[in-house]
Parts: C-alpha cells; sequence; structure tokens
C-alpha cells in the first residue's frame, strides 16, 4: 500500500489497516490519531512528527523507523519491533510497549511517563534525557542502556537486568 492511499482513505473515515505493507513509506507530520495498524510493515518508514495517539500498532514491525518527535500517547505497542528506530523526543507517555523490541533505538530526549514497557528488550538504547518517570519496566532488558540524564522517579524496575548501564554519578537506582 502506496502512503498516499492510507492516507486518502483514513480522510475517507477508514481506521483499521491491519497487516498493511507500508515499508519505507514517507508520512512524516501526518496525522493518524486512533489507527489501526496491527501486525503492519513500517520498516524504514519516514514518520517523523507523525501522529499516532492512541494508535494500535501491535506486533507491527518499525524497525529502523524514524518516528523523531512522534505522538504516541497512549498508543498500544504491545510486541512492535522498533529495532534500531529512532524515538528522539518522540512522545510515548501512557504507551503500551508489553514486549516490544526498542534494541539499540534512540530516545534520547523522548517522554515516556506512564508507559507500560514491562518485558520489553531496550538492550543498548538510548534513553539520555528522556522522561521515564512512573513508566513500568518490570522484567525489562535494560543492559548496555545509556539512562544519562534520564528522569527516573518512581520507575518500576523490579527484575529489571540493569547490567552495564550508563547513569549520572548522583543517580541511585533501586529496583
Amino acid at each position: 500500500m502506496k502512503a498516499s492511499e492510507l492516507l486518502a482513505q483514513y480522510a475517507a473515515g477508514k481506521r483499521d489497516f491491519t497487516g498493511a505493507d507500508l515499508s519505507e513509506a514517507y508520512l512524516e507530520g501526518a496525522n493518524l490519531s486512533e489507527v489501526i495498524l496491527d501486525r503492519a510493515n513500517l520498516s524504514g518508514a519516514e514518520l517523523r512528527g507523525i501522529n499516532l495517539s492512541k494508535a494500535s500498532l501491535v506486533e507491527a514491525d518499525l524497525n529502523g523507523a524514524n518516528l523523531t518527535q512522534a505522538n504516541l500517547t497512549e498508543a498500544n505497542l504491545t510486541g512492535v519491533i522498533l529495532d534500531g528506530a529512532i524515538l528522539e523526543q518522540a512522545i510515548l507517555d501512557g504507551a503500551n510497549l508489553h514486549h516490544a523490541d526498542l534494541t539499540i533505538a534512540k530516545l534520547i530526549g523522548a517522554s515516556a511517563s506512564n508507559a507500560q514497557l514491562q518485558e520489553a528488550k531496550l538492550k543498548a538504547v538510548s534513553l539520555q534525557e528522556a522522561d521515564l518517570s512512573h513508566a513500568n519496566l518490570a522484567k525489562a532488558d535494560l543492559s548496555q542502556a545509556d539512562l544519562s540524564q534520564a528522569e527516573l522517579n518512581e520507575v518500576n524496575l523490579n527484575d529489571t537486568n540493569l547490567e552495564g548501564i550508563t547513569l549520572d554519578e548522583d543517580k541511585n537506582l533501586k529496583t
């Protein structure tokens, strides 16, 4: 499916694009609030500044996608693949990222307060200056992650793998 087709159908009221192939699609700045893209292929897509608030992207493939400054507030990203994705300054507040794969993703300056990241793969992720306050990271893999200058107020880190993480010298994580 071409990006232009998706945008035209969305504008006409269609919301369910389950399984759509939008790899390498250019959707920068699009408003796709409440869209359903479950199991869709958006690998390598240009999604800078996109509005996906309250969208459903369950088990979608966003491997290597650019979601810089994207709005994913309260989105359902359960089992999503964001391996190597760029989410710098993205808004993920209240998003469900349970079982998500964010290995080596860049979330520099992202806001993920109240996000559900249980059992997520965050290995070698860049979370510098990110806001993770009140996030649930129980049983997540944060090994080798960079959390420099990240806001970690009241984060749930029960059974989280914190091996080799980078923190500010004055931070003390309690699990």
